[in-house]
C-alpha cells in the first residue's frame, strides 16, 4: 500500500522553516566532505603520504560508512520512528567528527572518518523518509526541489568555511567545527520537528518485517532502475569532488586560496537548478523536465570532452568552469527528480525504502567516483570522460525504463 499524503501535518514548522531544516540536516553530509576539501594538501603533509592521491581516501572512506550503514537506518526508523534514530545517528555523527580532530595517525583519521560516514548515513535516509512522509507526487518534487537548492548552497560556502579555519587554526579545526555545526543543527531538529511517522505505518521489527519491506523495494522496477541511474550520476559528482582541489586548487589550474570561489560557482550552479525545476514541476511533470535535463546534459558532455581532448587534457580555465557550472544545473534538475520518481511508489515502506536506495546509491557512486579520482594524472580529461560515459549509460536506462514501464 502507497502513503498518499500530499498535505504538511497541522503540527510541526511550516513549508519554509521544513526545507530548511531538511536541508540543514542534508548538508550536514555534504558539508563532512567539502568542508575538508581545502586542508588535503595538508592532511596529507602532516601523515606524509606517499601520493597526493592518497588523501582523497579522506573523502571515499567517510563515503563508505554513509553507504553501508543506510541499510540500517531505514528498518529502524519504519519501527521505532524517524526522531530516536536520526537523533542517534547525529550523536554518531557529533563523535566521528570530534575524533577525527584528535586523530594522530592517517589510519585513525580514516577509522573516525567512517565513524562520521556512520553518523552522516542518518541524516541522508531520514530526511528522505520525513519528506516522503509528509508529502506525495509532484508535491514531494517540489518540496524535493526547494531542498537540493538550499542543501546546494550550503556545501558551495562550506570549501571558504574550511579555507578560513585551515587558515587560522589548522586544518584540526575544520572537524572541530563540523562537530559543533553537526550538535546546533541536531539541536534544531530536536526542538522544532514532531515525528512524522504516521502510526499506521509503523512496522514491526523483525526480520520477516524487514525481508518483506525490502522484496517491495528490490521488487519494483522503477525503484531499481531510477537508483541505479542515480547511483551512476552521483558517481560523477563524486569523481569532481574527489579531484577537485588537485584540479582546481594545488595541481592542473593552480588556483590557491581562489580554489574555494571556483568550487563554489559550480555548486552553486546546482542551488539554482533547484530553484527551477521547484518552479516548473507543477507544470510539466518530473518525468518530462528529468529527459530534457538528461539530453542536454549530454551533448555537454560531449562538447566538453572534444574539447578537452582538443587541448591536450587542460581546456582554458573559464571553459572548464563554465562547462561544469552548465553540467552541475542539468546534474541538480536530474538529481532532484530522478530520486523523487525513485522513492515515491515506495510510500509504505519509505523508510526502508530510502535506506536501501540511499545504500545502494552511495555504494555505486563512490565505487564509480573513487575510480575516477585515482586516475587524476595532472589532466582533467580522467573527469571530463567519465562524465560523458556515465550520461550515456544512464540514458540507457531511462530509454529502458520508458519502453518497459512497471505495472
Amino acid at each position: 500500500m502507497q502513503n498518499s499524503q500530499s498535505s504538511v501535518p497541522a503540527k510541526g514548522p511550516g513549508f519554509a522553516e521544513t526545507v530548511a531544516l531538511i536541508a540543514a540536516l542534508m548538508g550536514m553530509g555534504a558539508l563532512s566532505i567539502d568542508t575538508m576539501l581545502p586542508a588535503l594538501p595538508a592532511i596529507a603533509g602532516t601523515f606524509r603520504l606517499a601520493s597526493q592521491n592518497d588523501a582523497q581516501l579522506v573523502v571515499y572512506i567517510y563515503m563508505v560508512g554513509f553507504a553501508l550503514t543506510q541499510i540500517v537506518y531505514g528498518p529502524l526508523a519504519d519501527s521505532f520512528g524517524r526522531r530516536p534514530v536520526l537523533l542517534a545517528g547525529l550523536a554518531i555523527l557529533v563523535t566521528g567528527a570530534a575524533l577525527s580532530a584528535f586523530a594522530s595517525t592517517f589510519q585513525q583519521l580514516l577509522i573516525a572518518r567512517v565513524l562520521q560516514g556512520i553518523g552522516g548515513a542518518s541524516t541522508r535516509v531520514l530526511t528522505v523518509s520525513m519528506v516522503r512522509d509528509r508529502y506525495a507526487g509532484r508535491e514531494m518534487a517540489r518540496v524535493m526541489s526547494f531542498t537540493v537548492m538550499v542543501f546546494f548552497i550550503i556545501p558551495a560556502l562550506a570549501p571558504t568555511f574550511g579555507g578560513l579555519l585551515l587558515a587560522l587554526a589548522g586544518w584540526r579545526a575544520i572537524f572541530a567545527a563540523m562537530a559543533a555545526l553537526s550538535f546546533s543543527v541536531a539541536g534544531w531538529y530536536f526542538i522544532r520537528m514532531p515525528e512524522t511517522l504516521h502510526p499506521e505505518y509503523r512496522r514491526t521489527l523483525s526480520l520477516a518485517s524487514v525481508i518483506d519491506a525490502m522484496r517491495i523495494c528490490v521488487t519494483n522496477r522503477t525503484a531499481v532502475v531510477y537508483s541505479t541511474v542515480i547511483g551512476l550520476l552521483f558517481g560523477a559528482l563524486m569523481g569532481y569532488i574527489g579531484s577537485a582541489e588537485q584540479i582546481l586548487g594545488s595541481g592542473v589550474y593552480q588556483l590557491g586560496a581562489l580554489f574555494p570561489l571556483a568550487f563554489a560557482s559550480v555548486t552553486l550552479a546546482g542551488g539554482l537548478s533547484g530553484y527551477v525545476n521547484s518552479r516548473l514541476v507543477r507544470r510539466f511533470g518530473m518525468h518530462k523536465l528529468a529527459r530534457v535535463s538528461h539530453i542536454i546534459y549530454i551533448g555537454l558532455s560531449a562538447v566538453f570532452l572534444a574539447t578537452t581532448l582538443a587541448s591536450g587534457g587542460i581546456p582554458p580555465l573559464w571553459f572548464f568552469l563554465t562547462a561544469m557550472i552548465a553540467l552541475q544545473f542539468f546534474f541538480s534538475n536530474m538529481m532532484s527528480n530522478y530520486n523523487t520518481m525513485a522513492i515515491d511508489p515506495l510510500g509504505a515502506v519509505a523508510g526502508t525504502a530510502a535506506s536501501l536506495i540511499g545504500c545502494y546509491t552511495t555504494l555505486v557512486g563512490t565505487t564509480v567516483g573513487a575510480v575516477i579520482g585515482q586516475m587524476f594524472a595532472g589532466t582533467v580529461l580522467p573527469l571530463v570522460a567519465g562524465q560523458f560515459v556515465v550520461a550515456l549509460a544512464t540514458l540507457g536506462f531511462v530509454m529502458w525504463m520508458e519502453r518497459h514501464p512497471s505495472k
